[in-house]
């Protein structure tokens, strides 16, 4: 199924979700609660949501059959978060799903009680959101996509495919409180692969415009993309434009590299959802978030987009586009 139809598909469908659950009525069903914060129409949600879905179908519950999902979505305003998850909340959900650090954050807010899975995290111990991987206390448990691995490895790939750059960009949202770590990982590795990285904040749509523009004035090289936050996930066409468009080097996460990026390496959200489904399904038959240590990331994947390159008028070294696990062209 084409990018473009696998959205109108899934956020028709997700659209639909509140009207079909009241007509089903289901006092007898486990109910789950899924909260975001971007667009439900973007792609990564879009794969977020299919690879959820899966997971549970996989553990023997189907929605409108078992199992009832009842879904909110910030639409890229974070501000909304809140009143969104005490709305969840007062449905006494079984499980809450929240994606990302704002939507976790927001539901560790609404509730003590209800237990949370957290997907596509960034930092939870250092947002605040749980007290360790082993033990995360409270009521949230899940996963995380976070390592020195992650945001380290777009640094270094870019700078093995462009020896000569000397000043990277990290184009990050300052309203995600994850990302600190990030910078603070590609700070450390900076300084062994001789070059300068500094941090340019995008909250809002249309400041990717302008942040583009300082970054070519002061003369940046390339940028780093950060990935899992909802308002960039929503905006991923138009930072890939704008990479062009400025005929800037730009690494970010899978996503990004099938959205039109140069490089891709991160996490496949469809099977990082899918991964969550087992703390659901170990929750829903008694265990506490408490009790289920914090995953990392089981996989990272590296994608090199010649189409891109090809487009930006530069050559990705064939020793680069042989290590990538794909080659979009």
């Amino acid at each position: 199924m084409r990018r473009r139809e696998f959205i109108t598909l899934l956020g028709g469908m997700v659209v639909a979700w509140p009207r079909a659950v009241m007509a089903q009525g289901a006092a007898n069903r486990p109910l789950v609660a899924v909260l975001v914060a971007g667009k439900a129409v973007n792609y990564t949600f879009a794969r977020s949501l299919e690879g959820l879905r899966v997971g549970l179908r996989d553990l023997g519950y189907v929605e409108g059959k078992n199992i009832v999902i009842e879904y909110r979505s910030a639409e890229g305003n974070y501000d909304r978060l809140p009143e969104l998850a005490a709305e969840l909340v007062r449905l006494k959900p079984d499980v809450l799903v929240t994606s990302a650090t704002p939507a976790t954050l927001a539901a560790k807010q609404a509730t003590t009680t209800i237990p949370i899975v957290m997907v596509d995290v960034g930092d939870p111990v250092g947002s605040g959101i749980v007290a360790s991987f082993a033990q995360p206390g409270g009521n949230i448990t899940g996963l995380t996509d976070l390592s020195v691995e992650l945001y380290g490895k777009r640094l270094e790939v870019l700078k093995d495919a462009f020896p000569q750059i000397q000043r990277v960009a990290f184009l990050h949202n300052p309203a995600n409180l994850s990302y600190r770590t990030a910078f603070k990982a590609m700070e450390i590795l900076a300084g062994s692969l001789n070059v300068e990285v500094r941090a340019y904040e995008v909250r809002l749509p249309n400041e990717f415009d302008n942040a583009f523009s300082t970054m070519v004035e002061r003369r940046v090289d390339a940028a780093v993309v950060t990935d899992g936050d909802p308002m960039f996930a929503d905006n991923l066409k138009a930072i890939t434009g704008l990479a062009k468009k400025h005929r800037l080097p730009t690494s970010g996460g899978k996503d990004f590299a099938e959205a039109g990026g140069l490089i891709g390496y991160g996490v496949d959200h469809f099977e990082e959802n899918r991964r969550a489904t087992i703390f659901v399904g170990k929750i829903l038959k008694g265990a506490k978030p408490s009790d289920l240590p914090i995953e990392r990331a089981a996989k990272f994947q590296f994608i090199v987009n010649l189409n891109a390159a090809k487009a930006l008028g530069i050559t990705i070294p064939p020793s680069i586009v042989v290590r990538a696990d794909e080659v979009i062209e």
